[in-house]
């Protein structure tokens, strides 16, 4: 499935990375612990998560994810977003939970092999 399907379909807001929405997204992660997502994410998964300080792109360049999406209406901090930038990695912000947010990705068959 394209980023931007998963875009549309949750009413996403993108923050940056506009031009990267046609990444292909392979499955999903769903934590506010960046240890964890560095042990468990695969390259092309969906980060789902409350945090918005910019160790977040960092994670996310390591683990060539897709994209991260931000919940509970959490807006990222600028540094955040320019790191984002710099590094072309797609930051979402959505007002719903991290568990609303995870559900309608199952429901669109990411995460499913």
């Amino acid at each position: 499935m394209k980023l931007k399907e998963i875009v549309k379909k949750l009413k996403l807001s993108v923050r940056c990375g506009e031009n990267n929405l046609d990444r292909d997204v392979t499955g999903g992660c769903a934590s506010d612990m960046l240890s964890n997502v560095i042990a468990y994410s695969k390259k092309g998964d969906v980060w789902t998560t409350i945090q918005i300080h910019a160790n977040i792109v960092a994670v996310a360049v390591l683990k060539e994810l897709a994209a991260i999406i931000i919940v509970q209406g959490r807006e990222p901090a600028d540094d955040t977003i320019q790191k984002a930038k710099e590094e072309n990695i797609p930051l979402l912000v959505s007002k719903l939970s991290a568990y609303e947010v995870v559900g309608k990705m199952y429901e669109l068959g990411v995460g499913r092999n």
